[in-house]
């Protein structure tokens, strides 16, 4: 390390030893801890009194008294809190909230983003994860290069100009620590417009000459940053550009679909690739060790976990499990309670533990995002898994992808219809949609058994759109760049056709 990343990093140890201490028998106590916080939090506000939270001592009770809620369920209170309401879900009021509509549609969600919560989970989540980072790279000169954030907009609210809304990564670039100030380029109005085809040549007109070394944002958009980059510069690849670049913090997305592009535009040996989970709701792991696909679970942020089985997810009752309690290889639906104003709330993400010792885990996908029209239980990390394999085997490289199944009532079958747009189409589109089908038969058991012959699911088929198809429905529904994602599996067409229509093949 370079002598003033090095004074940083090490100052900063002890919090590495607190972390390296997440073994379960700590992780107990560490979550106990957190649970007390959250408790103490809620007693102070009027969705405490409604919840009786004042007759609560012990999780158990916590989990027996405190309904599981959804972002529906919230509205009502959030709407006040817009409003200037105070001690509705926190203690005082909230200016700040994280506008999310996940991957569902619907109305967006107004997510409560105050300063205690934003200190002690997002911007602790965002060192946690350099410290991390730093620990396995003797190396690294993180502090002597600058950082290229890319994130969204905000935005006064309507009938309260002093209370903003906007993506979670605007309140973290406006609230932005002054360390990370330092080495954040490009300045915080470039960052902040609101026009994403205005943002992204401004961006590449204040980077473009900077000594950039570390990367910050959403893969899809990120990659659709470094491209509009390199036509401007003429450069091969981004190394000609930043000779230092040697991190890039992703999140938002499976990383998984976009590797090979990414490897082929930045070919440096130095470069690493870290995901972080770090949603509007809070900030939940960290990868920690660049071989392992895997995400530290963060224990002390502020942050009670529950989680429910996938199987229960649907019961009219389902029953969220504690921390200690979860299984490896299993899939649940992540609850949790925070400093934020979430109490026992289904954020809508599922997640599946790779290890206890210390707890890592993989995100398995959306509640919302998975087929399972068959039987078969497709979820989105075995989607992104299989084409990141098939594609590297097929020279392809992908964009944007979506899938939906199909039933043909005459035959009592169906299929999987799939989207995809290429930036390097396969030579052969068959041959993809053959290997595909094969690498989700490997991955997913559930899949295998019921496209097994004889069974209801068949073979899958690709449509590939033209470059710019996805783009071009963001735009159209207002959600062009920042954290905005587009839905990878629904169990509806309604999706899949309107993109197919977009794209004029229809």
């Amino acid at each position: 390390m370079d002598a003033l990343t090095r004074t940083i990093y090490t100052a900063m140890r002890p919090r590495l030893a607190t972390i390296h201490h997440y073994y379960p028998q700590r992780a107990e106590e560490l979550q106990y801890r957190q649970w007390q916080r959250v408790m103490r939090c809620l007693r102070a506000t009027e969705y405490g009194w409604i919840t009786r939270a004042a007759a609560v001592s012990t999780p158990d009770q916590y989990a027996s008294i405190v309904p599981l809620v959804q972002y529906e369920d919230l509205r009502g209170y959030t709407d006040r809190m817009i409003q200037g309401e105070s001690n509705v879900l926190v203690r005082g009021g909230c200016n700040r909230f994280a506008v999310s509509s996940g991957t569902s549609g619907g109305r967006s969600k107004y997510i409560p983003v105050n300063p205690l919560h934003l200190q002690m989970c997002h911007f602790k989540g965002g060192s946690d994860a350099l410290w991390l980072y730093l620990a396995t790279r003797p190396n690294s000169r993180f502090f002597k290069t600058k950082g290229l954030v890319l994130g969204g907009s905000q935005k006064p609210t309507p009938l309260t100009p002093d209370i903003s809304r906007g993506d979670l990564s605007s309140i973290l670039i406006e609230q932005m620590p002054r360390l990370g100030s330092a080495i954040r380029v490009p300045s915080k109005e470039t960052l902040l417009l609101e026009d994403w085809m205005e943002k992204i040549p401004a961006i590449i007109a204040e980077t473009r000459d900077a000594n950039v070394g570390s990367l910050s944002g959403v893969p899809s958009w990120m990659l659709t940053l470094i491209k509009r980059l390199l036509e401007d510069t003429k450069a091969d690849n981004l190394s000609e550009v930043w000779s230092e670049l040697e991190v890039f913090f992703h999140g938002g997305i499976s990383f998984a679909p976009y590797r090979e592009e990414y490897k082929r535009l930045i070919p440096s040996p130095r470069m690493q690739y870290r995901e972080t989970y770090n949603a509007s709701e809070g900030f939940f792991g960290i990868q920690n060790d660049p071989n392992d696909p895997a995400m530290l679970l963060m224990l002390d942020y502020g942050i009670y976990y529950e989680f429910i089985p996938l199987a229960e997810l649907d019961s009219p009752t389902p029953k969220a499990i504690p921390l200690v309690e979860v299984e490896v290889g299993k899939t649940y639906a992540l609850v949790i309670s925070t400093l934020g104003g979430l109490y026992r709330y289904i954020i809508g993400d599922t997640i599946r533990f790779s290890q206890r010792n210390p707890y890592k885990f993989i995100i398995a996908g959306r509640t919302t995002s998975y087929i399972n029209a068959f039987g078969e239980e497709l979820m989105v990390c075995n989607a992104d898994e299989a084409l990141a394999q098939v594609s590297s085997e097929q020279q392809a490289t992908i964009t944007e992808y979506t899938a939906a199944p199909y039933f043909d009532a005459s035959t009592g079958k169906g299929r999987h219809d799939w989207l995809i747009e290429f930036d390097q189409a396969p030579q052969d589109l068959a041959l993809f949609a053959q290997r595909l089908h094969e690498e989700l038969r490997k991955i997913n058991s559930d899949y295998e058994a019921k496209s097994s012959p004889g069974m209801t699911l068949q073979p899958l088929e690709i449509q590939a759109v033209p470059k710019g198809t996805f783009e071009r429905y963001l735009k159209e529904k207002g959600k062009l760049g920042g954290q905005n994602k587009i839905p990878r599996l629904r169990n509806d067409r309604e999706l899949y056709n309107t993109i197919l229509q977009l794209s004029g093949i229809a």
